[in-house]
């Protein structure tokens, strides 16, 4: 059956089937083209999910993301400028809200030791977390335990900080099957990256930046999604976890007239969120 050809005006997702001829005859004014087919959309609109979209928690974010949330049954990249930035902060909301449903959460090689103090300030427990070591960071053990576990369908939540440099070469058909596995995974599923992986291609149709944007804040840009470009950087406040003497010394230098670096606004190991004893 052949399929319509390319429109600049449309969007389609990468695993949509080919969509029939004729198909988009007698689209009247007003008709939304998700209507006939799920994985069209008009390039200046956002998409809406087909399936469950969970509220990141933060408004301006969900504004922003097809279906207003983080989606389920597709990867969602999350590349940061350093391990520790916020990431776990941002997706507490979520995560609580899947663990509320009594779904386990899978945490594949995060970089340091978990904070049981922090993350129950989270709303986060740590009976709900299962922790996979990475084994060095480069185990194709893990990678197979990852496509395994979006397979299965028993996790309400998978996060992985995959090694540096996945992605390029010989892990290219990796990506591909982990985004064709999370395709049967009932949940949101995210993958956290070095920061220089946005230089790459990835199958993943959602893809953010996380840099810090000072105490507490976090600056995010939307570098890929299934809908319009978004130029903005959002700037999201996160649960604080500074002593105010602390917050005050950290905005000392922006009060002053000078920008602190962004790297030394707020590392996890103060927030503790990704770091301490267990």
């Amino acid at each position: 059956m052949p399929a319509v050809p390319a429109h600049p005006a449309l969007g389609v997702a990468a695993n949509a089937s080919p969509l029939p001829a004729g198909l988009l005859h007698g689209l009247g004014p007003g008709r939304d083209l998700q209507e006939l087919h799920p994985g069209l959309w008009r390039a200046h609109q956002l998409t809406r999910a087909s399936g469950v979209a969970w509220p990141s928690g933060f408004a301006a974010l969900d504004a922003q993301l097809p279906g207003g949330g983080w989606p389920q049954s597709v990867l969602s990249e999350l590349l940061l400028a350093q391990a520790g930035v916020g990431e776990l902060r941002l997706l507490a909301p979520t995560l609580a809200a899947v663990a509320a449903g009594g779904k386990l959460l899978m945490l594949f090689d995060p970089p340091a030791r978990l904070s049981v103090r922090a993350l129950d300030g989270l709303g986060l427990r740590a009976q709900q977390l299962l922790i996979i070591p990475g084994q060095a960071r480069a185990s194709a053990d893990l990678l197979w335990a990852l496509e395994q576990t979006l397979k299965s369908g028993h996790a309400g939540a998978v996060l992985a900080w995959l090694p540096e440099r996945f992605g390029d070469g010989r892990h290219a058909d990796a990506l591909r099957r982990l985004q064709l596995a999370a395709a049967q995974h009932e949940g949101p599923a995210f993958l956290l990256r070095e920061w220089t992986a946005q230089q790459r291609p990835s199958p993943a149709p959602l893809r953010l930046s996380l840099r810090a944007g000072g105490p507490d804040c976090l600056a995010v840009q939307v570098l890929k999604r299934r809908g319009p470009r978004l130029a903005e950087v959002l700037l999201l406040e996160l649960p604080p976890v500074l002593l105010p003497q602390q917050r005050a010394r950290a905005l000392a230098p922006r009060q002053r007239g000078v920008l602190a670096p962004a790297s030394t606004a707020l590392p996890e190991a103060v927030s503790g969120a990704v770091s301490g004893a267990a």
